[in-house]
């Protein structure tokens, strides 16, 4: 436990560090986490006898979190459709690439990297300490969620979730998640620094909590699809930077869409 709390405030304090520093450490940081995971979520899939094509994957890890950064309208898209043609390159080029792993080429860094891009958008919305501490919240929701799903589930879980997929995941630890997300957005609203609503912010939270267990289960799926507990073992207690952020890869590109439908962004 000690180890687990230590490394999950040296990953908190971090992150929050970067956020106030400004957009570019943001992005620098989301960008190495992405590696990190995009590392992981390779190395899973490996297990299951694919030759995802590791230097591709992980190349465009890195680049999607400075895509919002540039000047290029849309950059994404143009990332996205860069991606799929060195992918058909590389398959038409290798004859031991089969679609499974020019499949998982693709998906690695879309899952691990361009969902986590949402987090660079969210802090690049807004100048100065505004787009910081709005970022800090979205990632806050999902973190309290994590926190207080974790203690009410271990208190006073009683009914399984998703029992085939995650066994230790309970629907009481879903509704304390789902109060501690709500929280942070309730506060979000009472801060008068973005142009949100009430009810609004309230369905933020409902979502993004939903969107980040999702998140969670998805990547717990992978992992019993392959046989191992844990994506990694980079943060003691924790697991890997995969198993550290699964919630956050969902929550965050689930926060940003609802800010951009509501007109906060």
């Amino acid at each position: 436990m000690h180890a687990r709390v230590v490394s999950g405030a040296i990953y908190a304090l971090g992150t929050v560090a970067c956020l106030f520093l400004g957009t570019w450490p943001t992005a620098i940081l989301i960008a190495v986490m992405a590696f990190l995971c995009c590392s992981e979520f390779l190395k899973m899939s490996r297990r299951s006898g694919r030759m995802p094509n590791d230097v591709i994957a992980l190349v465009f890890a890195v680049v999607f979190p400075f895509a919002p950064l540039s000047n290029i309208s849309d950059a994404e898209f143009f990332v996205i459709f860069a991606l799929l043609v060195v992918c058909a390159c590389w398959y038409v080029s290798t004859p031991r690439a089969n679609l499974g792993d020019v499949a998982l080429t693709v998906f690695g860094p879309i899952y691990t990297s361009l969902a986590f891009s949402s987090i660079v958008i969210i802090r690049d919305s807004f100048p100065s300490w505004r787009g910081a501490l709005l970022t800090f919240a979205v990632m806050g929701s999902i973190w309290l969620s994590d926190s207080t799903a974790y203690f009410v589930g271990s208190k006073f879980g009683k009914h399984k979730l998703a029992p085939r997929i995650s066994p230790n995941k309970t629907i009481e630890g879903f509704w304390g998640g789902l109060a501690g997300s709500v929280l942070v957005w309730i506060i979000v609203y009472f801060l008068r620094v973005w142009n949100i609503n009430l009810v609004y912010a309230i369905v933020c939270g409902v979502l993004v909590n939903i969107a980040a267990v999702a998140g969670d289960l998805f990547e717990s799926r992978l992992k019993r699809g392959v046989g191992v507990k844990d994506s990694g073992n980079l943060m003691p207690g924790h697991g890997g930077m995969l198993d550290r952020s699964d919630s956050l890869l969902f929550g965050g590109m689930t926060a940003f869409l609802l800010l951009r439908l509501g007109g906060i962004l």
